[in-house]
């Protein structure tokens, strides 16, 4: 299998009402462009993940590859890191977040903008636009990888007719909001090194069974290792952005389920059972009211000793759930054609 290959996104923009700023942005991409330009993937990442998803050491590399269900002889994979991106002191990381240099030559800090899953998802989009591809043949990814895929589905459906969302919700519930942030920031705020932060989310991303499975010596170790490349600037600031996905706020799920049934949209849901980011109940309850709104959306739910972090450990599932996505054939118009009734974006 060849190489990925990688190139920096680059445009100016506005962040949240900011004045524009110039962002830089890493990417790889897998693959090639068929005729029509439009076999093309978004793979969005984790929160701690780079675009890095494919090829030797890619976080999703039993997802991406010759046969496997994002074939690079059937799609071009891309993959870009998120603003913000916790893995900013790794030296083939490029992103734009609170350690970059602002104007003045010092790092931004707490100036840099508070930019949203809606500020991201303009730059994807751009990124799309750049590539000149008339649509994503899909947008999938994990944990706030699903987030972004899902911010697709609500804001551009018809430049994403298949959506795969595994381990994430609709929305950032009181788990994120309520525990996962408050404590995240309790963390930090005991030391000045990233250690804390991290700790913090491998506990949640685990879970105690999948700790003590993966680390019976301890996880001091490990979490020198990851932060060796994670700033806790960005930690932090991806950490506040999740807090900003409410697909609701975008529009109301009624709309938004009439949206994807009028224009075919798939979408395919996996959570873990006993997840400690995401409560399964969040996306049982919001597949079961979209699909009695007749939206194709398909909801597994799995179990596994890793927790959360099921999406990289256990991915046969996740793979099952991919591949019956990619090759579904594009959707049918309506036997009886419905009113165009576009939401009106928030």
């Amino acid at each position: 299998m060849t190489s990925p290959e990688r190139f920096v996104f680059e445009t100016r923009t506005s962040l949240s009402g900011s004045a524009a700023l110039p962002v830089q942005l890493g990417v790889e991409t897998l693959g090639t462009l068929n005729a029509r330009r439009d076999n093309a993937v978004l793979v969005c990442h984790y929160y701690t993940g780079t675009s890095h998803a494919m090829g030797e050491g890619g976080w999703w590399a039993p997802l991406i590859g010759p046969g496997r269900p994002l074939d690079p002889d059937r799609f071009l994979v891309v993959c870009m890191n998120s603003l913000s991106n916790v893995q900013a002191r790794d030296p083939q990381v490029v992103t734009t977040g609170p350690d970059s240099l602002h104007p003045d030559g010092t790092p931004y800090g707490a100036r840099f903008p508070a930019w949203t899953l809606a500020d991201l998802f303009s730059l994807q989009l751009e990124l799309m636009r750049q590539l000149q591809l008339p649509a994503w043949h899909a947008v999938v990814g994990p944990s706030f990888g699903g987030m972004q895929a899902l911010q697709w589905a609500a804001r551009a459906p018809e430049l994403a007719p298949r959506v795969a969302a595994f381990v994430t919700s609709p929305h950032a519930g009181p788990v994120l909001r309520g525990v996962f942030q408050p404590a995240l920031h309790d963390a930090a705020q005991r030391g000045d090194d990233v250690t804390a932060a991290l700790r913090l989310i491998t506990f949640f991303g685990l879970g105690a069974d999948g700790i003590e499975a993966q680390f019976p010596g301890g996880l001091d170790d490990h979490l020198q290792e990851r932060g060796r490349t994670a700033s806790l600037r960005h930690v932090l600031d991806i950490g506040r952005a999740v807090g900003t996905h409410d697909l609701s706020e975008v529009a109301e799920w009624p709309q938004l389920f009439a949206r994807w049934r009028q224009l075919g949209t798939r979408l395919s849901t996996v959570n873990v059972q006993g997840d400690q980011f995401f409560p399964a109940a969040e996306m049982r309850r919001f597949a079961a009211q979209a699909r009695a709104a007749g939206v194709d959306f398909t909801h597994r739910e799995v179990q596994s000793l890793a927790g959360h972090l099921a999406c990289l450990q256990d991915p046969q599932p996740f793979g099952e759930a991919l591949d019956a996505l990619l090759n579904s054939p594009p959707a049918a118009p309506p036997l009886t054609p419905e009113p165009e009734e576009r939401p009106t974006w928030r």
